[in-house]
């Protein structure tokens, strides 16, 4: 299946050359998705025929050409990172009972909730099959981020403790969830491409600040977009009690007015109607309405477009030229998606 490019490359070279690698990238992924049995073959399959714009895989071969550009090795690890992100959707949809998934009914709605789980637990493992091959010190760095994604998933289950600040344990579950994997994307192309210690490490660190800031656009887009855009019910999250940016400043704000004494001002009762029963259409669309007009939904712009620029700034180090146009770029679209 043919992937197109998420970013628009100045660079002839360059941007041949990332085709080229994800065109590779993709026969990686069909043949890791080829079971034998032909229905567990569909499962695996699934998400991967759905398409999506591989994100992760395109860092890591961008970041390989910071070294000595695309090899065997860096296309295995580009692989290995969407196998790895396609298991925990399957995983994910299945915590969120999301009906779809890159507009497609999701794994758990097609085969059943356990079979989409074991289906995850098995992509895990061609991920594993797959990054074993090239060395020790990246299997580590596969299980680290391995680790991050659960204890990410887990943070989110059960909440912050008790006087823990919401926000910036949202920030840090996004940080685990999304960055993690996005910084080894990046990491896993400057390491086998034999890029410098410290160009490596700026990526990765940029990888991480780009991974927050693409979560926290999805806070805003899931109030701020027409479901005609999304493709599902604004205020989705809202609903199914997924913690987001700009609920989490309603709920500060909320309690600040509290503190004050202040118990009649709109942030209290937006937070009361948050935390209430949304299951019906009108109440949803109600409260969606007046968290848009609700400053917390440009606080919560600002914060995205903050670790937007946290993520560009890591990469003062990188010489200036296509490859480092190309990383700014991946940022500037997460800030455009926050029309």
């Amino acid at each position: 299946m043919a992937v197109e490019l998420a970013l628009t490359l100045a660079d002839p070279a360059l941007d041949a050359a990332l085709r080229q690698g994800m065109a590779e990238v993709e026969v990686r992924l069909a043949a890791a998705t080829a079971v034998d049995e032909p229905w567990v073959a569909a499962a695996a399959s699934h998400l991967l025929r759905a398409g999506g714009k591989r994100l992760r895989p395109m860092l890591t071969l961008l970041a390989s050409h910071l070294g000595d550009g695309i090899n065997d090795a860096v296309i295995d690890a580009a692989a290995t990172v969407e196998l790895i992100h396609l298991a925990s959707l399957y995983h994910d949809d299945v915590m969120d009972d999301a009906p779809l998934r890159r507009g497609a009914p999701s794994a758990h709605e097609v085969y059943g909730p356990t079979v989409a789980i074991l289906t995850g637990d098995l992509l895990f493992a061609k991920a594993s099959q797959m990054v074993s091959g090239l060395g020790g010190a990246i299997v580590r760095i596969q299980a680290e981020t391995f680790e991050r994604l659960c204890l990410g998933q887990i943070h989110e289950t059960t909440g912050p403790g008790e006087g823990v600040d919401p926000v910036a344990f949202h920030l840090d579950v996004l940080a685990h969830k999304t960055g993690a994997l996005i910084a080894t994307s990046a990491r896993f192309g400057a390491m086998l491409g034999g890029a410098a210690p410290d160009i490596i490490e700026a990526v990765a660190a940029y990888g991480e600040a780009v991974g927050v800031a693409f979560q926290l656009a999805d806070d805003i887009i899931d109030l701020a977009s027409q479901s005609a855009v999304t493709g599902k019910t604004p205020g989705t999250d809202l609903r199914e009690g997924v913690p987001t940016m700009p609920g989490l400043l309603v709920a500060a704000a909320a309690r600040a007015d509290l503190a004050r004494g202040v118990e009649d001002s709109e942030n209290v009762a937006l937070a009361r109607a948050i935390s209430g029963d949304l299951s019906s259409d009108a109440v949803l669309a109600d409260v969606v309405e007046r968290l848009r007009r609700n400053p917390a939904l440009e606080e919560s712009r600002a914060v995205a477009r903050a670790w937007a620029a946290r993520a560009t700034a890591h990469l003062a180090s990188l010489p200036p030229g296509p490859i480092k146009d190309a990383f700014l770029e991946v940022a500037t679209l997460f800030v455009h998606r926050l029309a």
